[in-house]
């Protein structure tokens, strides 16, 4: 998975690129030109890779070199997410803003989690060297914040005989905490973070049926329009009528223990006020900081199209996650319509055919293949944790008709439409 091979640019058509990648494997990752732009191949045709960039490809030519790195697009799961502000591919906004200011400059290589930052590891009990092991199984505990138990916890595709265990101590997150040796006798070495692809769903025991409600806090909703925890929302209504500040009161006042907000495509100014009013506000239930159990995803309108289509899939990549260590999620995704946008955009220029407003035939099995990744289950471990997805939904001109609308009100539980009237008469 550590692999390295070389190619070049075929062609170029914005942020798709067409490229001769010799052993090239579909959703591999990929380093593009000499700016060592991020890509991630999305098709194979006739012996060439076709790839979507995460970043602007302005400058490159064809003839210049790519990498594929050997392995899919991945994020890094572990102590250091919460109270973290990411763009869409993970990068960590803050950090960047301290190397390099307010702009993102292309090819930028930084890790997404503080490798320098010491955690104090405490190990679970019972664990022994000899023991097996199951996959999801809990290693230890890690205080991230005053109020979240971050449960480290051995990656889906590992299990074995444990071989040892560290002590109680401070660690880095590369610092070595345990060992496995697997069925075929390798030695997989366990830190502290491990890496997983977003396009693909982790691993539970199984499906639960919802039980409790989600507690927004917003009495209309919790009386007339419920959500389980585990459930699906979705919040329509065109512009001014409340969405982004629905979500917000949500993310604010619900009795999920983590929350996601997910910021894709949506204007630059109204994602600066998520930025800056959440880290000042309390969280009702502890009397701490809202950050303290929040995760912000900032990827804006005017960032790579092509990157807006990802975050969703990084925001529901980490909600498992935390779901994996038996906590209830709520990720609020702002919005799916710009997220379908960037579908439509991308699709155009691969040629596919449009349906019902330039939208791409799949548009409602890709919306479907998001939403369902929601629900309430069983860990690995045997806890049991959700993820719940509220996803604001902007028709043009308020037309519930239109093919986003339309599709999301055939998958999800619950439909928030919000009136534009009703919003002007306050």
């Amino acid at each position: 998975m550590t692999e390295s091979r070389s190619g070049y640019i075929r062609e170029i058509n914005g942020p798709i690129l067409r490229i001769h990648l010799p052993g090239g494997r579909n959703g591999e990752q990929v380093r593009i030109g000499s700016l060592d732009i991020v890509g991630e191949i999305i098709a194979l045709e006739g012996g060439d890779a076709i790839v979507q960039a995460y970043e602007s490809t302005d400058g490159l030519r064809p003839g210049e070199a790519v990498h594929g790195l050997g392995h899919p697009l991945t994020v890094e799961l572990g102590p250091g997410l919460l109270q973290g502000i990411f763009d869409g591919v993970q990068r960590p906004l803050q950090e960047i803003a301290s190397i390099a200011g307010d702009n993102i400059p292309r090819g930028l290589r930084i890790h997404s989690l503080d490798r320098e930052r010491a955690w104090a590891f405490v190990p679970a009990d019972g664990l022994e060297p000899g023991k097996h092991i199951a996959a999801g199984a809990r290693l230890g505990t890690v205080q991230e914040t005053e109020t979240i138990e971050h449960r480290i916890l051995v990656p889906p595709t590992i299990s074995g005989e444990l071989i040892d265990l560290a002590p109680a101590g401070d660690y880095t997150l590369d610092s070595t905490i345990a060992r496995v040796r697997d069925a075929q006798g390798s030695v997989h070495k366990m830190t502290l973070y491990h890496r997983w692809p977003v396009r693909q769903a982790r691993p539970y025991g199984r499906r639960d049926h919802g039980v409790e409600p989600l507690i927004t806090g917003q009495r209309i909703l919790d009386t007339f329009f419920p959500l389980l925890k585990g459930g699906k929302g979705a919040v329509p209504g065109p512009f001014g009528a409340g969405k982004t500040m629905v979500q917000q009161q949500v993310a604010r006042w619900s009795n999920a223990d983590i929350v996601i907000y997910v910021g894709c495509g949506e204007r630059g100014n109204e994602l600066v006020d998520v930025l800056e009013s959440f880290p000042q506000l309390q969280d009702p239930h502890t009397g701490r900081g809202m950050m303290e159990r929040t995760l912000l995803i900032a990827n804006t309108s005017n960032m790579p199209v092509v990157a807006r289509e990802a975050s969703i899939y990084v925001g529901m990549t980490i909600a498992e996650y935390f779901r994996d260590q038996g906590y209830d999620v709520v990720m609020l995704a702002d919005s799916t319509s710009r997220w379908a946008e960037a579908l439509r955009e991308v699709a155009g220029r691969l040629g596919h055919m449009p349906v019902e407003e330039g939208y791409p035939a799949y548009l409602g099995s890709r919306l479907a293949a998001v939403y369902e990744r929601a629900g309430r289950v069983q860990t690995l471990e045997g806890e049991r944790g959700s993820v719940t997805l509220i996803g604001a939904v902007s028709p043009p001109g308020g037309d519930f008709s239109e093919p986003v609308t339309s599709h999301t009100k055939e998958i999800i539980q619950t439909f928030w439409a919000l009136s534009k009237e009703l919003a002007d008469a306050r």
